[in-house]
């Protein structure tokens, strides 16, 4: 395995860690994140540190109201009905504190957050982890979209129209397992107005949660790459949250890409009750997703503290145990570094710009 001296900067497409943080008490938030978080979580700046994670898409997920599920880990289990819709308020509520996390962190010093490709550069040259303000789930947005552009001038640079639930936009993949993409309805007129809001605003679209219709309606819709942050394959898992033949041949056509998700229920071929997933099978996801997207298309999306991990991950400081992995199947370091952080740069900077 590597050594400290030659860790592989890691870009990362996903994770929840504001998630995480949200639901602890004030006071203890910036500490947990820069002293260390309890061992079950998956990112701190500690283990960051240890593992070579650079950065990534800082996800704001508006999770279910209720206390007992708001506790719980965001995805549950396979074949559960969809998610219920979650009310405007509620979703401002917890969308605006967890953006306050993100730049109280800023302020902390234990983060940069980054509006261009050339910000994410320049906080990895500065040893700073660069953070991409992302959204999982646009509730907190009305269809006026005025919140759009509050939310764009405070940072926000990357959308996921939905997530696993419908709302006023569009309706995403339920947690199914066999299952195609095709799940229900496409775009709202609504969800078609942000797309191109989104467009000329320079944010960039996250495909991942949404069903087949509204991912055909984006791809037939925006100028920009479509890109799916924290997706699979779903030939070799048939999860509905992975993405088919079809849509991986869309997103290679725009110049997209996707971030290997290391959910176990999404890697594994017989889903979540095929246990857990190994090293092996997340290279076997990563050699698909190039034979379909070329070298260029390909990152990594973890979703680090949004869902369980391989256990020869575990957490953020395990990255380079995957490094490793892909070494072992013969991978140069080119492409590894194009995988592990230049791919998601050089896409983000067709999108947002320089």
């Amino acid at each position: 395995m590597m050594t400290d001296q030659t860790l592989v900067p890691v870009f990362d497409g996903h994770n929840d860690t504001l998630l995480k943080l949200y639901g602890e008490p004030d006071a203890d938030r910036e500490k947990l994140f820069i002293d260390g978080s309890p061992a079950n979580w998956h990112i701190d700046l500690p283990r960051a540190r240890k593992g070579g994670f650079a950065g990534g898409m800082f996800a704001i997920f508006p999770p279910p109201v209720e206390k007992k599920k708001r506790d719980a880990a965001p995805m549950p289990g396979p074949n559960e009905p969809m998610a219920p819709e979650l009310s405007m308020e509620e979703a401002r509520a917890s969308t605006l504190g967890m953006a306050s996390i993100l730049f109280r962190l800023e302020r902390a010093g234990a983060l940069t957050v980054c509006r261009s490709a050339s910000d994410i550069r320049t906080a990895m040259a500065k040893g700073s982890l660069a953070a991409v303000f992302h959204i999982e789930g646009a509730e907190a947005i009305g269809t006026d979209l005025a919140m759009l552009d509050v939310l764009y001038a405070a940072g926000l640079r990357s959308l996921g129209i939905v997530w696993s639930r419908p709302n006023a936009f569009g309706h995403g993949v339920p947690f199914r397992f066999p299952s195609s993409p095709d799940t229900g309805p496409g775009l709202t007129d609504a969800g078609k107005a942000l797309v191109k809001a989104c467009n000329r605003l320079k944010v960039m679209i996250d495909l991942s949660h949404l069903n087949e219709k509204g991912f055909r309606d984006v791809a037939a819709l925006s100028d920009a790459p479509l890109v799916a942050t924290h997706s699979n394959v779903h030939a070799i898992c048939a999860s509905a949250r992975n993405l088919t033949d079809w849509q991986l041949g869309a997103i290679r056509d725009s110049k997209g890409m996707v971030g290997l998700n290391f959910a176990v229920g999404f890697l594994n071929p017989k889903g979540q009750r095929g246990g857990d997933a190994d090293l092996d099978t997340m290279v076997r996801h990563i050699d698909a997703l190039l034979e379909a997207l070329g070298e260029d298309g390909v990152g990594l999306g973890s979703d680090f503290d949004g869902a369980p991990v391989p256990s020869g991950i575990d957490d953020v400081a395990g990255l380079p145990k995957l490094i490793a992995a892909f070494e072992k199947r013969g991978y140069g370091r080119e492409l590894i570094e194009k995988i592990a952080w230049k791919n998601w740069v050089n896409v983000l900077e067709r999108t947002l710009g320089s």
